[in-house]
């Protein structure tokens, strides 16, 4: 019988990788909460992962300022960077290929978790409407204040430099998070963004931020080691457009000159339903893209192996699938009974609900 081609070797930019199955960034909230380094849990949480051909880590915030939720990692000091070397050494040691999502809450946050209590920064000061947690209570998020023009080369360095750490941590590429409703995405869309500057407006300038962005990390990394994720349809965290596909179509020429590693996209609604709005489509937003796409949202098996042997995706990426099961690639390939997630541990806590799901030899034995 064929070995179906999910379960087959590629290459994903400058990066080998033995199948085509992903493990998609999740947010965890277990990094130490005085300095949100990651640690030794995380090593181990992550090496249990690394048959996956690519883990994208949890989000990690660039700067103090991009931290959105208490307990998330970040990547701008020493300390996180030496925290996040024992992950990707980890992952490493057992055959597996890691990228770092590097990522900018922007208005996604609250006084509370920002330096000296201040409010958070965004294009525009729209608030999101949404909650966050802050260590202690849900709350709804603050009102940003606009970011200064003067402020964006700011904001780009602070990418760039958390390329630059990726790199000392030894992660194999970065991906940009540019879904969400996060910064970025604040930045492309006229819900959030109403500026009036280079930055505001036409949908041209609207992807300005996104785009030099890339360039900045492109410069450290080079394009073979950069992805960047996308969520054209998803209305995460109060974010709209007006013309999202006019918008992404934009995004997505844009970003094809760089010659990036993959195109991440969240197909439909983040974690929720992958019906699209009328004038929507994935598929034409797919055909634009001139690498490899990584598709995400919702896949089963079945799904996942039709989707790459027809070549509407590339690879796929698995969220919640991979929380239960850290042997998700043999289950999938077996088509094995799958362990189902403890939803009440998905956020902060300890080894339980995060190192202590069995693999299929344990289940048998």
């Amino acid at each position: 019988m064929t070995t179906p081609k999910l379960f087959t070797p590629t290459k994903v930019g400058d990066i080998d990788v033995a199948n085509r199955v992903v493990m998609a960034p999740l947010t965890r909230n277990r990094a130490r909460p005085q300095d949100d380094t990651p640690f030794e849990l995380h090593a181990e949480y992550y090496a249990q992962r690394a048959s996956a051909g690519l883990i994208i880590s949890e989000g990690t915030q660039i700067s103090p300022e991009g931290k959105g939720y208490a307990w998330t990692p970040g990547i701008y000091s020493d300390a996180q960077v030496a925290g996040w070397k024992k992950v990707t050494d980890a992952v490493h040691a057992r055959g597996g290929k890691i990228f770092a999502q590097i990522w900018h809450v922007g208005r996604v946050s609250h006084n509370t978790l920002q330096l000296d209590g201040q409010p958070p920064v965004a294009p525009s000061a729209i608030a999101a409407e949404t909650r966050t947690f802050d260590g202690k209570e849900f709350l709804p998020t603050s009102t940003p204040r606009a970011l200064e023009l003067s402020e964006i080369p700011r904001i780009i360095e602070d990418y760039r430099k958390a390329a630059a750490n990726a790199d000392a941590a030894g992660f194999d590429g970065v991906e940009i998070h540019a879904a969400n409703g996060y910064l970025l995405d604040q930045f492309m869309r006229d819900g959030s963004n109403k500026r009036d500057d280079a930055y505001g407006g036409s949908i041209e300038n609207r992807a300005r931020l996104v785009a030099e962005v890339t360039q900045a990390v492109v410069d450290v990394l080079g394009a073979g080691r950069v992805g960047i994720r996308l969520s054209p349809f998803a209305a995460a965290n109060g974010i709209s457009d007006s013309n999202p596909q006019a918008l992404f179509e934009h995004v997505i020429d844009r970003l094809n000159a760089f010659g990036l590693a993959y195109l991440h996209m969240v197909e439909g609604q983040t974690g929720g339903p992958r019906e699209l709005p009328e004038g929507a489509s994935i598929e034409a937003l797919r055909k634009r893209f001139d690498g490899t796409y990584i598709a995400n949202n919702g896949y089963t098996r079945e799904m996942a192996i039709d989707a790459v042997e027809t070549g509407r995706a590339n690879m796929v990426a698995f969220g919640r699938l991979f929380i239960a099961n850290p042997d998700l690639v043999a289950r999938l390939e077996k088509d094995a009974p799958l362990n189902e997630p403890d939803k009440t541990t998905f956020y902060g806590g300890g080894e339980s609900g995060y190192t202590d799901y069995p693999v299929l030899e344990e289940q048998v034995a």
